[in-house]
């Protein structure tokens, strides 16, 4: 995995709480805090976007039986043979 630098401004009271979480060991450096925070965020979006989702096909109507080409679809999908 390739690894680039960033370079960003926090004010002081920011940089003095990752400060303190790194120095009180809960992380080994404040890359890798900043890291942890967008492993978080990138997790809150997909579960919003799940929850979406959910209420998407809520919204939609009642449920219908399967039909064997909804399975064939799914399948020719899960293969990779249509979008």
């Amino acid at each position: 995995m390739s690894r680039q630098t960033m370079s960003f401004a926090l004010p002081e009271s920011m940089r003095t709480y990752i400060d303190a979480r790194v120095s009180a060991g809960s992380y080994g450096n404040t890359s890798e805090y900043i890291r942890d925070l967008v492993r978080r965020d990138q997790d809150e979006q997909a579960r919003k976007r799940l929850r979406d989702l959910i209420q998407e096909g809520l919204a939609s109507g009642p449920g219908r039986p399967r039909t064997k080409a909804d399975d064939e679809e799914l399948l020719a999908i899960a293969r990779g043979e249509i979008d």
